[in-house]
């Protein structure tokens, strides 16, 4: 009886085992606190980290976080290196060129960091400054329409953040939770600087995870587990835990 009850187990392990064994493995720039970073021990971690397994687990695949630096993370996409990348890449009509996106899980705007006192409240009193952003990003975008003003370009965000706490910019544009972190939250920043407001955009700005031109397969079973846990609640309990700071 006991080896029948072991093998009706094992047959059962291997009938419900091929979904849930499927890995697909995402890029993630873990540079971009509180959407994705590493903790103490080099985990990656995150609002978009913890919305990724969780949809993993709805859809039935096991996810792979890898580790990615940025200014290589769509070219390593395109040439197969990982099957998708979720790392708060802002959907636009651009990219869409270059790549296909899941469903929209978070809508975001670009906020705006300086110092303290600094007397800067809007996108006129950017003009002539220096202002900063991670290359690449819709942050960096915006402070190249900024009329005369200097933007420059940083690998990771948080290089950008420290030259700004020294006094070397007058500003730094990045999605205003990874700017409000920075701002508000970081124990040594948030001393001398803070999130001086918030760009109003014509249209929405949303954040979805990128896949491989033409991936059908992958983006259907990402969209398939988002709607899963947006419906049951899953979502929003991720969305509490990382940004009730904030509210």
């Amino acid at each position: 009886m006991l080896r029948r009850a072991l093998v009706a187990l094992m047959v059962v392990a291997c009938l419900g085992s091929p979904a849930l064994a499927k890995e697909i493995v995402f890029a993630v720039d873990a540079t971009y606190p509180p959407m994705e970073m590493l903790d103490a021990n080099k985990q990656i971690v995150g609002f978009c980290p913890d919305i990724v397994r969780a949809i993993g687990k709805a859809a039935g695949f096991t996810p792979v976080l890898k580790n990615t630096a940025w200014d290589g993370i769509f070219a390593g996409l395109a040439a197969g290196k990982y099957d998708a990348v979720a790392s708060s890449v802002s959907i636009t009509e651009e990219r869409k060129q270059a790549m296909d996106f899941s469903d929209p899980y978070f809508e975001v705007q670009q906020g705006v960091i300086t110092a303290k006192g600094a007397k800067i409240t809007s996108i006129e009193d950017l003009k002539g400054k220096t202002i900063a952003s991670q290359m690449g990003t819709t942050g960096y975008f915006v402070a190249k329409t900024i009329d005369g003003a200097q933007a420059k370009s940083y690998d990771e965000i948080g290089l950008a953040v420290e030259d700004l706490y020294n006094g070397r910019l007058d500003a730094v544009i990045a999605d205003s939770p990874v700017a409000s972190d920075y701002a508000l939250q970081h124990p040594q920043y948030s001393k001398k600087l803070t999130l001086a407001f918030t760009i109003a955009s014509d249209k929405p700005e949303y954040l979805g995870i990128a896949v491989k031109k033409g991936n059908k397969e992958i983006l259907q079973l990402i969209n398939e587990g988002l709607k899963k846990i947006k419906e049951n609640g899953e979502y929003d309990a991720i969305y509490a835990k990382w940004f009730k700071k904030n509210n």
